[in-house]
């Protein structure tokens, strides 16, 4: 992958654990379609619809169900809500079938982008989380739009992009395609 220098390509940069909140504006390529309070309403409201509501602790004001209040860190019932009030589905790609069964060369009104899960080491291993990745295609080009990457990168081609996927699936990834009509 070669480093963007087309600077009409959106990209937001890392902040605490708000990968979630970035890479739905990188794969949006706008800033505020999302903010930390439309994503903490979306999480607070998931709450109030689920059938079986935790019990109330003291910790329960800084760890909610569906995010972290002070830091982020979003779950894929927060991704999914936001992506469907927006018009968008939502489809969990099945590992199984590697990155070959997915349409990359398709017309760009159908696949919107690609939404990564993946896992991460710090601090010498002792923390392991998840970032959320964007990949999307822009004028016939896939970009990776990681807010963990200085600026967005630009994939040679298609074949790259699949060679991409398929490390990340065979490295513990999710793959979320995000389509653009619901289905």
């Amino acid at each position: 992958m070669a480093t963007d220098t087309n600077s009409q390509i959106y990209h937001e940069r890392q902040k605490l654990q708000f990968c979630l909140l970035h890479s739905l504006n990188n794969l949006f390529q706008q800033k505020d379609v999302f903010t930390r309070s439309s994503l903490n309403e979306i999480a607070e409201k998931l709450v109030l619809e689920e059938p079986n509501n935790e019990t109330w602790t003291p910790l329960s004001v800084l760890f909610k169900p569906h995010h972290n209040a002070l830091t982020g860190n979003y779950d894929i019932n927060v991704l999914i809500a936001a992506l469907e009030d927006k018009g968008k589905n939502v489809v969990w790609h099945d590992r199984r079938n590697g990155a070959s069964s997915i349409d990359l060369d398709g017309p760009e009104d159908a696949l919107m982008g690609i939404l990564l899960n993946v896992p991460v080491r710090m601090f010498a291993g002792l923390w392991k989380s998840r970032h959320w990745v964007s990949l999307r295609k822009i004028d016939g080009v896939w970009y990776n739009l990681d807010s963990d990457l200085v600026a967005s990168q630009a994939f040679e081609d298609t074949e790259k992009v699949r060679e991409f996927l398929d490390y990340i699936i065979g490295h513990g990834g999710e793959v979320l395609l995000v389509m653009n009509n619901k289905q």
